[in-house]
């Protein structure tokens, strides 16, 4: 009898030490993946947030996310369906729009990292020129590369940013993606489904409201606001 106490508290010591080395370890991943983010370089923009990579336009009562990848095609979807509305509602100053360029489809670029360069880009825009931001994010999704290809080049880029109104000072920015690393920190912070626990794209948040789309405004956005 006394040696079978004896084993079940080793038993019990082993599994403790398992779990406190495993608490370790998590706590070490979490401090590494903070220090990571605390190193990407950060867009200038006054209408970014450093430290949420938001993109801010407008300043409206209702606040609408909207986070995006621009190799999605889903988010190309609820782009076409919703951009009218979401830009008229921010021009009556219903809606302040927060833009979250992510990159969660690198994988489906054939190595060139469109969802990464693309994202980028936005932030390059947001440091150029604010205006040109929206203009810009309608030209990428007006010419939006089909999943699994290699997407847009990056002249192809700079040239609808510049159409967009950015200036010539963009191009280096976009050349070197300079805010690789931002996206990337940014894109492990899309807040997951609350019904499912998953992350996806497009990921849309009213009034820290989850939206489960439907892709009709008129069903998932106007009877919504405040």
């Amino acid at each position: 009898m006394a040696a079978a106490r004896r084993t079940n508290w080793l038993a019990i010591w082993i599994t403790a030490g398992v779990v406190v080395v495993v608490v370790a370890i998590a706590a070490v991943a979490v401090w590494m993946n903070r220090q990571a983010l605390a190193l990407a370089e950060s867009p200038g923009a006054a209408v970014v947030n450093e430290e949420t990579g938001v993109i801010t336009i407008g300043d409206g009562p209702n606040v609408l996310d909207e986070y995006v990848d621009f190799m999605c095609p889903f988010c190309g979807q609820y782009h076409d369906s919703f951009s009218e509305t979401v830009s008229g509602l921010v021009e009556d100053g219903d809606v302040t729009l927060n833009l979250h360029p992510i990159a969660i489809l690198d994988a489906n670029s054939q190595g060139t990292q469109f969802s990464t360069r693309a994202a980028s880009a936005m932030y390059c825009v947001a440091d150029d020129n604010p205006d040109a931001v929206y203009p810009f994010m309608d030209a990428l999704f007006a010419n939006q590369p089909r999943e699994n290809t290699t997407g847009l080049d990056n002249d192809e880029i700079i040239g609808y940013a510049k159409e967009a109104g950015a200036s010539d000072a963009v191009e280096s920015c976009i050349e070197e993606t300079e805010y690789a690393d931002f996206v990337a920190a940014r894109t492990q912070e899309i807040p997951p489904n609350p019904s499912t626990g998953s992350v996806s794209a497009p990921t849309v948040v009213l009034n820290d409201e989850y939206l489960n789309l439907t892709m009709d405004p008129e069903v998932d956005l106007l009877p919504k606001l405040n």
